[in-house]
């Protein structure tokens, strides 16, 4: 039986594989030459997932390798390119969902009690008693209702608040959440939300999603996260916001650009939470990532199905 090679779109530091030492032949390729490598695989893995290489090096004739996996839960780095092919794409579903939801509702915390006044005031040497929010009894909407969201909503349904999931389609008996609203009533539930958290998958649907008519359909004062994707928000119209005291506060840990550059302008807006795109990365994350793929790559060479298969058209790994 032929050798399976493995070709790992690399970053540093580069993943562990020693678990696939005598069972599979691993290369590594930069961006730049992924393109040469690709019919040379059977399997790629997408280590570094910030990267549009493999969009840009797809398409084109010759050998592609049957499965590639993303180690990230976004899979937008690969669509629509890959969308039409006979690949199974796979995605790191599961690793993220708890540390996403921390971050979140630590977030959640900073801004309801005003850790970063208090920190000012601090820095400042002042002593200014002020009065914070309970956020018992606040009602967020979470827009995504996969692992993450639904892990983000768990975390703040925790503190007390009342949760709203928002996902592609309605589920009026959800065992978790009662409820999961579909795409089309975000609109109605905004004018109620103290705080509108992102987490969705960047689709057709979800591009854009957070504009000047989103913002203005917002409670005055309500607070907004954005951990999903960058293109899911318009950033002038979340600063305008910001800006005319509409919204209260604002954190994004994605943008479209990354990294975001020094002389921008979103770092000195008022009430902005600007993070590098870490919400995710906890001690150990690179770790579990490549233990994840090695366990999929036990399925993939004994013949079985893989786990986390992403749904192409959709986007995402659907929900069974």
């Amino acid at each position: 039986m032929t050798t399976p090679r493995v070709l790992v779109l690399d970053d540093d530091p580069t993943p562990d594989l020693s678990r696939l030492d005598g069972r599979a032949e691993v290369f590594r390729s930069d961006g730049a030459g992924l393109a040469a490598r690709l019919p040379d695989a059977d399997v790629l893995l997408v280590w570094d997932f910030t990267n549009d290489a493999v969009r840009r090096a797809w398409p084109g004739g010759g050998r592609r390798p049957g499965w590639v996996h993303t180690a990230s839960a976004g899979v937008d780095r690969l669509l629509p390119e890959l969308a039409g092919s006979d690949v199974v794409i796979t995605n790191a579903r599961g690793v993220f969902d708890q540390p996403i939801a921390e971050y979140v509702t630590g977030l959640v915390l900073a801004m309801a009690k005003d850790f970063a006044g208090t920190w000012e005031f601090q820095r400042s040497r002042t002593w200014r008693h002020r009065e914070t929010m309970r956020v018992a009894g606040t009602r967020a909407v979470v827009v995504g209702s996969g692992p993450i969201g639904r892990a983000i909503g768990r975390a703040l349904s925790a503190l007390g608040a009342e949760v709203e999931l928002v996902g592609r389609t309605e589920r009026s008996a959800d065992a978790e959440f009662g409820r999961v609203h579909a795409g089309d009533a975000l609109p109605a539930l905004l004018p109620s939300a103290d705080w509108v958290v992102c987490a969705a998958p960047l689709t057709p649907a979800t591009d854009r999603l957070f504009d000047a008519a989103a913002f203005a359909r917002t409670k005055p004062g309500a607070c907004f996260v954005n951990v999903g994707r960058g293109r899911h928000v318009v950033l002038a119209d979340l600063v305008a916001a910001l800006r005319s005291g509409h919204l209260r506060a604002a954190a994004l840990d994605v943008f479209e650009e990354e990294p975001l550059g020094g002389d921008s302008p979103l770092w000195d807006v008022p009430g902005l939470w600007v993070s590098p795109h870490m919400s995710g990365d906890t001690l150990g994350w690179r770790r579990d990532l490549s233990e994840q793929f090695c366990d999929n790559f036990d399925r993939w060479a004994a013949g079985e199905p893989l786990s986390n298969v992403v749904d192409k058209k959709l986007g995402y790994v659907p929900a069974h």
